[in-house]
């Protein structure tokens, strides 16, 4: 079995978006499901600690963090028209961040051999300057950038299969060679981006592979993706970590999409990166949550998420 981390904090509570989709109860769903499954006691449980501005600053621009401080100070409630905020939201953004960072060290350290990321606010929308779709910091991207620059890594892999497409996390390597973007959504959606012919550029031209998908696919065609082109192309890369941006909203029971992917079809498509992982990066896998909204589709796919990445068999 693998040492499997699974960051939490209570802490993550604090982002208080109201009703809304992208709420707490999600987190509780998750905590609920995981004391269901027996699975806790092979988890290596990790607690957050808040990035600092210059970590955050590997992405983002120091005007763009500060201006989400100062909006979170005065009390405001959106940053864009569906990113709401309170005044603790910059707080947890901060310890979400420096969670998926610890996470991450200690995968690089080998006292874990992967992890999954339980953290709110999500993040592949966001960009350099904005948030965007419930997202105001980037943590996958953020991840990615420090791997390379603080630990020394020299290719990272990230595989989005959130429903939607993770335009903050393209954009912020999409004239760079050392890490590979490669995303699975439903299109066209919101953010309207992630088409074929978005490739790259310059030196990161064909370092993006998107993968639009027409709605009503589910695990036939996700599965399919990933045998005949992300594990070749993983295979081919060979990256020192696999960064996962771990959306759950494509599942068939989800109301904000319209794609069919099943609880055991997240469990298929983990444990596939898993087996990949084992040959190209020593299993290195860093798992990042990103949306699922129908809450007993989230509990259950991210249990099963969680089973694939200690080697359960389903």
């Amino acid at each position: 079995m693998k040492k499997t981390g699974f960051l939490f904090s209570k802490n993550f509570f604090d982002h208080q978006t109201g009703n809304h989709p992208e709420c707490s109860e999600r987190l509780t769903a998750i905590q609920s499901a995981l004391c269901t499954s027996g699975i806790e006691k092979d988890l290596i449980f990790v607690e957050p600690e808040k990035a600092t501005q210059e970590q955050i600053s590997l992405i983002h621009s120091m005007d763009y963090i500060k201006s989400v401080l100062d909006s979170c100070q005065n009390g405001d409630r959106f940053l864009d028209f569906d990113t709401m905020i309170c005044p603790e939201s910059y707080d947890t953004a901060i310890l979400a961040i420096g969670g998926v960072l610890k996470v991450l060290n200690l995968i690089k350290a080998g006292a874990l051999n992967n992890g999954f990321c339980a953290v709110r606010p999500p993040g592949h929308h966001a960009e350099s300057n904005r948030a965007m779709g419930f997202c105001l910091f980037n943590n996958v991207a953020i991840a990615a950038r420090y791997a390379i620059q603080n630990l020394g890594l020299q290719k990272v892999f990230i595989i989005d299969w959130d429903v939607h497409h993770g335009n903050g996390t393209q954009n912020a390597f999409y004239s760079e060679s050392e890490v590979f973007y490669s995303s699975l959504h439903q299109y066209p959606f919101y953010p309207g981006t992630g088409n074929y012919n978005e490739i790259g550029r310059g030196e990161g031209e064909r370092f993006t592979m998107n993968f639009p998908l027409a709605q009503n696919n589910g695990d036939e065609t996700y599965l399919s993706i990933f045998r005949d082109h992300l594990i070749p192309a993983l295979e081919k890369n060979k990256p020192d970590l696999i960064i996962i941006s771990a959306g759950f909203d494509a599942h068939k029971k989800e109301s904000l999409a319209s794609m069919n992917v099943t609880s055991d079809g997240f469990y298929q498509m983990t444990r596939q990166v898993c087996e990949v992982a084992e040959l190209v990066c020593k299993g290195k896998v860093l798992s990042v949550l990103e949306g699922g909204y129908n809450l007993e589709a989230l509990g259950e796919s991210v249990v099963l998420h969680l089973k694939a990445l200690l080697k359960y068999h389903s």
